[in-house]
């Protein structure tokens, strides 16, 4: 690859602004491609970045634009920003438009982007983000915590190259090549769970009734995820600061007094998760809902793993997504219907 190799973030949604805008001070050759208001706001104001709790401590970082993919022949990287349920058009599009030359680098949550991007490109590299970030407004990224980022490809190769984007990218924020990558990829999942619940609940946009039903339905989402992974294969990955298996089994095993002080405190640190933003926030139909618990409920199904609190929430956010307009349920009504299932 070049020495100065020219990366591209095409979508620059809250983990693309939030990585490129880390990496743009440390490396001139970085470009952002999105369309309308996003590509305005970036060319106009660039990105303004704070962690959780420190909006006061604002960093400002001017960017560079292109307008269209056909700008990027000449990229040695394209990270893709976007999201599952749009990743196919976007793939398409850049493989008419630029051809199979660039490492691409999916930044999705999941293992969709699995089975779409080998259908467009040769050179394909995983990003699992340990981190969650959300757009504050125009321009403006929060972010819970800086990184880290682990980078791999699902039979190790191309190897050389991603040490050579790593020693990028770790100019502006931590990143790692791992050989495996895939149990990276579903100890995320893991964690990507819980979207679903604090989304259907509102978690961040109204005040949640009964704290003991939001833990006991949160906890054990999240060790039946981790028995469902198991069964599957799968072996636990510490991304920074994701809680440990050991510590989600205790969180759904031992009695609530014990795990009380544990589950406030961690829950004062969930930040708007992305489910939230597209479903809550801008009112959206699309989600990762799909990608992310129905891929564990098929996981569950294919190794027989009982999971009855993903599926009563998977299958009571679909209906809940999929209506007009949707509202946010009481978390005392999420039980009594999960708890009818189970």
């Amino acid at each position: 690859m070049k020495q100065n190799m020219k990366i591209v973030f095409f979508g620059a949604g809250a983990i693309g602004q939030s990585v490129g805008g880390w990496i743009a001070p440390h490396h001139d050759n970085l470009y952002f491609l999105d369309r309308g208001d996003v590509a305005r706001n970036l060319k106009e104001k660039g990105i303004t970045l704070f962690e959780q709790d420190k909006k006061g401590a604002k960093s400002h970082v001017t960017v560079k634009v292109i307008d269209d993919i056909s700008e990027a022949k000449d990229a040695d990287v394209i990270a893709l920003g976007v999201k599952n349920f749009s990743l196919d058009a976007v793939a398409k599009t850049i493989r008419d438009k630029v051809g199979d030359g660039p490492v691409i680098i999916a930044m999705q949550n999941g293992v969709e982007n699995q089975k779409v991007l080998p259908k467009y490109f040769s050179k394909v590299v995983y990003c699992v983000i340990g981190y969650n970030a959300w757009i504050d407004g125009p321009g403006v990224v929060g972010y819970q915590k800086k990184g880290p980022l682990v980078l791999g490809t699902r039979n190790n190769e191309l190897m050389d190259e991603m040490k050579e984007i790593a020693a990028v990218f770790n100019w502006g924020v931590e990143t790692i090549v791992v050989d495996h990558i895939q149990d990276a990829a579903h100890s995320k999942v893991i964690i990507n769970l819980t979207n679903s619940l604090t989304t259907l609940i509102g978690h961040g946009f109204r005040p949640v009734s009964d704290e003991g039903l939001f833990q006991k339905l949160l906890t054990n989402l999240l060790y039946e995820g981790t028995q469902i992974a198991k069964a599957a294969g799968y072996r636990e990955c510490k991304i920074g600061g994701m809680p440990p298996w050991l510590l989600m089994k205790l969180g759904a095993t031992l009695p609530r007094f014990l795990t009380r002080g544990m589950f406030r405190k961690n829950a004062r640190k969930m930040v708007m998760s992305s489910m939230a933003q597209d479903i809550i926030q801008r009112g959206g139909r699309d989600s990762e809902l799909e990608t992310i618990n129905g891929y564990m409920v098929g996981l569950a199904e294919t190794y027989n793993v009982n999971a009855p609190y993903n599926r009563a929430i998977y299958g009571l956010c679909k209906r809940e997504f999929s209506r007009e307009k949707f509202v946010p349920l009481d978390v005392r009504d999420v039980w009594a219907e999960v708890s009818a299932q189970l």
